[in-house]
Order: structure tokens, then C-alpha cells, then sequence
């Protein structure tokens, strides 16, 4: 069930539950600092941050010839290339796919493009049963939510209520809530999927143009598990995944897990080359937008992205208002500028929802401008007439006070004065900063005042 809220709206029905939305700030927390002890343990950590970003700019200053490379090497291992204009035509090739065997039952491992394209809504629409093996994602289906996250998708939720739902659909001891037993039947629940299910979709981390071959990195085994045991492997990928040469793997291994969770490398990192023998194997390439965001100078750098999440760890934003309040697939700062790119109009509000304050670039492990690519954004949506009157009047009327030093210098007279002595005046519902903080206590002078009576002793005194 997709939000359909607003940012700000979504948010301050998150923050309603004060206790949870300290737990979920202080865990990402925990995630991002785990991250430094990783990237601290390595002394080149700023080489290889460089070297990744290097590498992906030369992919997108020549992505036409890397996926086509990439599709004459997987032809010739035997791989069926499917390519996709936008998400509807992805979900219709994969319904396809499904249709010409007859099946009507899926596993899928996790796929942030399955999400961004809708396809477990439409596959259902077409009597179509879809598994998510992921843990996390497991989790919120069976909640019919989408994830809030891009590593962890259930990070919103607490181990009661993970014991909850497992109690409504799995069955499971009321009030359980050990997460060893938790895991443990979940593990029993989806084995049987995993032997019953012929058609196993996963996403892909990286597609390697030199041979043909994509990697697929998971904690849980949950992709190896589906493929190995099905008939038809599909793999899903947006075309910004492509790497040039297998040796660049040895980069990005390296920085992703460390960027997202803190651990030296994933769990599985799983290659697949060619269908094993009595088996197909079918990728789908998609460009549902990107190719507008290459073109785009300004935003172009956000297809590096390689779904660390680290960005979303380290938000203060992000962890204060929760995945859901996004309304878009990818959260967070790397969704905010994503998401306008697919649609301006529904998504104007997202750039908005941050501070500035830079800390995502800081860890982004490809060198992404993220918070720079949130304000131009923020440029963009104001001039193509994307913001709210009330947010343009305001700018409007903002803009005059600050342009003007006599009308700046009475308004912040004024200010102080009914801070002081009418504070009902600004601390009321009426006031959006009022919601969730206290109004400061107001100086007893503007700088300025202040300048104009110690501002040549201040001077003398700094001079000698």
C-alpha cells in the first residue's frame, strides 16, 4: 500500500510515536557508525572511493557502447536480453516471460527496480503469486507495505512487531518475539516456496560489459537459493549497472558493504554467466527515466548510485521521518533526487525534505554531489512552477526582507519583541517550526546593534 501523503504530512504522522522515532534514529545511527570503523580500517578508503567514482563516470560518458557490449557478450553465453522504454513495458515483458510456461507462482530476491516499476501490484493483477525471500521484504509484504529502506527494508519495524504479523500469517507462538525463533520460521515458511517455484527473479548490484555476467550480492542466500532451484532465472537491472571490466569488481566490493552495514564484504556475492544446462536465464535492461537523468548535466551523477544506502543512514532527515514518508521506491537523499527526474509533479516535495547539511555526499561511497543535486533541484521544481503558492509567497516575501536593510532590521525587532512578550504570537500550530521544536529565547540585541557598539574595540583589539 503506497503512501500517499506528502513529506511533511507523512512525516508528522511518523513522529506522532516519539519512542520509535528515537529507536529508528539512534539504529541508523548505530548502521553509519559501523560504516567509519569499516571505511577507517582501510587506508586507501579515499583512493577507491575516487577510483569507483572515476569508473562510473567513464560508464555513463559511454553507456551505449558498454550495454552493448554487455548484450553481445550475454548472447553468446547464452542469456536472453529483453530491453524496456519505462516500468510498464519491464512488468509486461516479465508477465511474458511467466505466461509462455505457464507459471503463476514467483520467487523474487530484492529488487529496488521491481519496486520502482510496480511489478508486484501488476503481477497480481494478473493472478500472478509473487514471494519476496528477503527477509525484510518478506516482512513488509506480508504486511502490504513497501520497504522503507534499500537494505533494510523492515527497518521501521521492532521485533514485536515482526511477532505480530508472523503470529496473523505464519502462525507463529503469540508474543514471540526472539528473533532467532522469528527467523527460524520464517526460514520454514519460504523453503518450501523455494522448492516449488520455477521462476526466480532477482535484481542485479553490477553487470559486467566485458563478459557478459552480472553479480548479485545478498546476506541471507536467498537469491543463489531461488535461481539454483528454478528453471527460469530473470534478473532485473536499470542500465546505469553496468561495469566495464571484471577487475573493477574488486572496487566495489570493497565499498559497498562497508558503506552499507559496516562489514567487509556481503555474504554472497553471487555470479551468474550463463543458464546452467536445461535452464534459461533472461535479463531485462531498463531505462524508465535515466535516460533523461544522463542528459541531464546538473543530475547526471546520481546514476553512479549503487544502493549502499549510506546516505540514508547518515540523514538526519531520513532517520527522524522514516522510509515511508518518501512516497517514492528509493527513500531518502539519493531518492529525493531520483524521483523528480520520473516525475516532477508528484515528487516536488522531496528535495525539500533535507537540511543541506552535506553529510550524505561525505559518504557516499561513489562521490555522488548529492546535497548539491538537492538544491539545484530545488531551483529547478521553483522555476518550472512545481512548489506550492504558499511556499513561492513566502520565498517572494522572504527574498524583500532580506533584500532590504531597514525592513530586515524592523522585522527582526519585531521578532524579538513578540518572542519576549506575546509569545503566542509565533509559538502556536499556526507556526510549522513551532510543531516539533521550542522557539529560542530571543537575544537582547540584533548582531547588527550590537556591531554598531563594539564594533571598533572589536576591531583595535582583533588589529593588535
Amino acid at each position: 500500500m503506497k503512501n500517499t501523503l506528502s513529506h511533511s504530512e507523512a512525516a508528522t504522522v511518523f513522529n506522532k510515536d516519539v519512542k520509535r522515532v528515537d529507536w529508528h534514529d539512534e539504529t541508523l545511527w548505530f548502521v553509519r557508525e559501523k560504516r567509519d570503523k569499516a571505511a577507517h580500517q582501510i587506508p586507501e578508503w579515499e583512493l577507491l572511493r575516487e577510483t569507483a567514482s572515476q569508473i562510473k563516470n567513464n560508464v555513463l560518458s559511454n553507456i551505449s557502447d558498454y550495454l552493448l557490449e554487455f548484450e553481445s557478450n550475454a548472447l553468446k553465453n547464452g542469456i536472453v536480453i529483453h530491453w524496456a522504454a519505462d516500468g510498464d513495458e519491464h512488468n509486461k515483458i516479465i508477465h511474458s516471460i511467466l505466461e509462455k510456461h505457464g507459471v503463476k507462482q514467483m520467487v523474487k530476491s530484492k529488487s529496488m527496480l521491481t519496486e520502482e516499476c510496480d511489478l508486484n501490484d501488476y503481477l497480481s493483477k494478473k493472478g500472478i503469486d509473487v514471494i519476496d525471500t528477503d527477509l525484510g521484504e518478506r516482512i513488509v509484504q506480508l504486511r502490504n507495505e513497501p520497504p522503507s529502506h534499500i537494505v533494510l527494508p523492515a527497518i521501521h519495524l521492532k521485533k514485536e512487531d515482526v511477532s505480530d504479523t508472523f503470529h496473523q500469517y505464519l502462525g507463529t507462538e503469540k508474543g514471540n518475539n526472539d528473533p532467532k525463533y522469528l527467523t527460524e520460521a520464517a526460514r520454514l515458511h519460504l523453503r518450501d516456496t523455494f522448492l516449488t517455484r520455477k521462476v526466480a527473479l532477482t535484481g542485479v548490484n553490477f553487470a559486467i560489459a566485458e563478459t557478459g555476467e552480472i553479480v548479485v550480492c545478498t546476506n541471507e542466500g536467498n537469491a543463489d537459493m531461488g535461481v539454483h532451484l528454478a528453471d527460469v532465472h530473470i534478473a532485473c537491472m536499470g542500465f546505469e549497472k553496468i561495469i566495464p571490466l571484471r577487475k573493477h569488481l574488486s572496487v566495489f566490493l570493497r565499498l559497498l558493504a562497508r558503506s552499507a552495514t559496516g562489514q567487509p564484504i556481503t555474504t554472497f556475492s553471487s555470479h551468474f554467466k550463463k543458464p546452467r544446462e536445461g535452464q534459461e536465464m533472461h535479463i531485462v535492461i531498463v531505462d524508465n527515466g535515466r535516460s533523461t537523468q544522463l542528459g541531464r548535466e546538473d543530475f547526471r551523477n546520481s546514476l553512479k548510485c549503487i544502493r549502499c544506502a549510506a546516505c540514508m543512514n547518515t540523514c538526519p532527515v531520513y532517520r527522524r521521518s522514516g522510509g515511508h514518508s518518501y512516497h517514492t521506491a528509493v527513500a531518502g537523499p539519493i531518492g529525493s533526487i531520483l524521483a523528480p527526474n520520473l516525475d516532477m509533479s508528484k515528487n516536488a516535495d522531496l528535495p525539500f525534505a533535507s537540511t543541506l547539511c552535506g553529510s550524505c555526499t561525505n559518504v557516499c561511497p561513489v562521490k555522488i554531489d548529492i546535497h548539491d543535486q538537492l538544491y539545484k533541484w530545488r531551483q529547478v521544481l521553483v522555476k518550472e512552477g512545481y512548489t506550492t503558492k504558499s511556499k513561492t509567497i513566502s520565498m517572494k516575501v522572504m527574498a524583500s526582507v532580506l533584500g532590504n536593510s531597514k525592513i530586515f532590521s524592523l522585522a527582526g525587532k519585531a521578532g524579538r519583541f513578540f518572542i519576549k512578550h506575546l509569545p503566542f504570537v509565533v509559538s502556536n500550530s499556526l507556526n510549522p517550526w513551532y510543531k516539533q521544536r521550542e522557539m529560542p529565547a530571543p537575544p537582547e540585541e540584533s548582531f547588527r546593534e550590537w556591531y554598531k557598539k563594539n564594533g571598533k574595540e572589536f576591531k583595535e583589539n582583533n588589529n593588535e
